[in-house]
């Protein structure tokens, strides 16, 4: 079945708006749980930050029907070479078309947006715990750099 990445056009906001809403309690941590109005909630100001910045918003499509959107932005500075570089803000695949090449058809885009931009590293952030996306991205020549660790704190009793 064809899969097919282009830049998101105007008509497919409602789909980005409502994958990562409804997508977004999968990329919590089990250290962060949050209600799922939460998550969304998240998306929506994450997808809000990122509409002021450089970027590309692509939407996969699976036989004529969006299946899934990343978005990269390309104004993030990298701490470490203090060069601009591509950083996949977002991707999400709808539950019926994952498992089905859409995940990487959007990372081979991102990074062909990246080598376009000129930038030298496409980089992303993972929750530990989704280890199909963590083999995906390993599968794809992403290696892992560095580890955030955190620690819950217990409230103080009152």
């Amino acid at each position: 079945m064809p899969i097919s990445v282009r830049p998101a056009r105007l008509d497919d906001r409602a789909f980005i708006d409502n994958l990562g809403a409804t997508s977004a309690l999968e990329t919590i941590s089990p250290l962060r749980l949050v209600p799922h109005h939460v998550a969304a909630e998240g998306f929506r100001k994450l997808l809000e930050y990122c509409d002021g910045r450089s970027r590309a918003l692509l939407v996969a499509e699976r036989d004529g029907q969006r299946a899934g959107f990343a978005i990269v932005l390309f104004d993030l500075m990298d701490e470490v070479s203090q060069r601009p570089q591509a950083f996949i803000a977002y991707m999400a695949v709808a539950s019926a078309h994952r498992r089905r090449g859409v995940a990487t058809a959007l990372l081979d885009a991102a990074e062909e947006e990246a080598r376009r931009a000129g930038l030298s590293h496409l980089t992303l952030m993972v929750t530990e715990a989704a280890e199909p996306a963590r083999s995906l991205y390993a599968k794809t020549g992403f290696q892992d750099e560095r580890v955030q660790m955190t620690k819950p704190i217990a409230r103080a009793a009152r």
